[in-house]
């Protein structure tokens, strides 16, 4: 069945392999129009977008088309041959096996997209690691108030 009308927001945080911080700040802006395009090519909706040196935030309505696994294999992949074929990085560029996707509401747009613009602002009074830490204990806790197993 098509589906006519959908809000899939999903935000999503790609690392680099062994967290390197490898994004150069003279390429992140290039990086993050590659991701905006290719978002772009698959019906989707890019609404933030943040590449720091070891990892890339970017809030996104999805086609109903694809889930979140296949649009995040399709940006990861072609990203990283852009990156490693424009040689935005030294050595060989790759992002980790797997990446983060959490559902956000309608009503929480704005406040992501906040968070994603407002990244090194947050990074200078946080680490990456503490970030996605905190991360992991909220969709967690909040995963539990709700009765749901972990």
């Amino acid at each position: 069945m098509k589906i006519e009308y959908n809000n899939l927001y999903t935000h999503f945080i790609f690392i680099t392999m062994n967290r390197s911080p490898i994004i150069q700040e003279i390429n992140r802006e290039r990086i993050e129009k590659y991701i905006t395009g290719i978002i772009h090519n698959y019906d989707s909706k890019l609404y933030a977008i943040y590449a720091n040196s070891e990892h890339v935030h970017f809030l996104v309505s999805r086609s109903p088309k694809l889930s979140e696994e296949d649009l995040a294999t399709i940006i990861a992949k072609s990203s990283e041959r852009f990156i490693n074929g424009n040689k935005l990085c030294i050595g060989r560029f790759a992002w980790q096996e797997s990446a983060s996707a959490f559902s956000v509401s309608k009503s929480d747009i704005e406040r992501v997209c906040k968070y994603i613009f407002n990244q090194p602002k947050h990074h200078r009074k946080m680490s990456f690691s503490e970030e996605y830490e905190k991360f992991m204990k909220f969709y967690q806790s909040t995963l539990q108030k709700k009765g749901n197993k972990v």
